[in-house]
């Protein structure tokens, strides 16, 4: 199946070739013009948001982000030529991802999603939206 839609962006030290959101399996793919690319599902992203509301404004106010399992990117528009803003559908729209940011997103894909799913189990959170707040439930 083609992806919904497809950014062509100028090769630049750095920045992205090709942006491509993926709807049906809800995952942007960003390829890079050092040959890396990445897949990021828009959990992945919306939970590891560069913006104030989720990073905090300085180290030990980060917000832990529950209930993110099944947000969906609702836009994506190019910041100049070093960013891009990701709207998702739960209306979280701050925080620019630079391409320094999503590349490394990528590079340590494995272990930031780790790290965020240790962080979710030690707070008695859920990534589902309905179990949040109140610790885990039988599923």
């Amino acid at each position: 199946m083609r992806p919904l839609i497809t950014y062509q962006v100028p090769a630049h030290s750095m920045t992205p070739t090709e942006i491509t959101l993926h709807q049906k399996s809800h995952e942007l793919e960003i390829a890079f013009d050092d040959g890396a690319r990445y897949r990021f599902p828009y959990e992945y992203l919306r939970v590891n948001s560069p913006s104030a509301e989720v990073r905090g404004h300085g180290p030990g106010q980060e917000v832990l982000q529950v209930g993110k399992k099944h947000v969906l990117v609702s836009g994506v528009e190019p910041v100049g030529s070093y960013a891009m803003k990701i709207t998702f559908d739960d209306g979280h729209d701050s925080g620019l991802f630079t391409w320094d940011y999503l590349n490394n997103l990528g590079k340590n894909q494995s272990a930031i999603w780790q790290d965020y799913l240790h962080q979710l189990e030690l707070a008695n959170e859920s990534r589902e939206p309905f179990m949040h707040g109140g610790g885990k439930h039988d599923e």
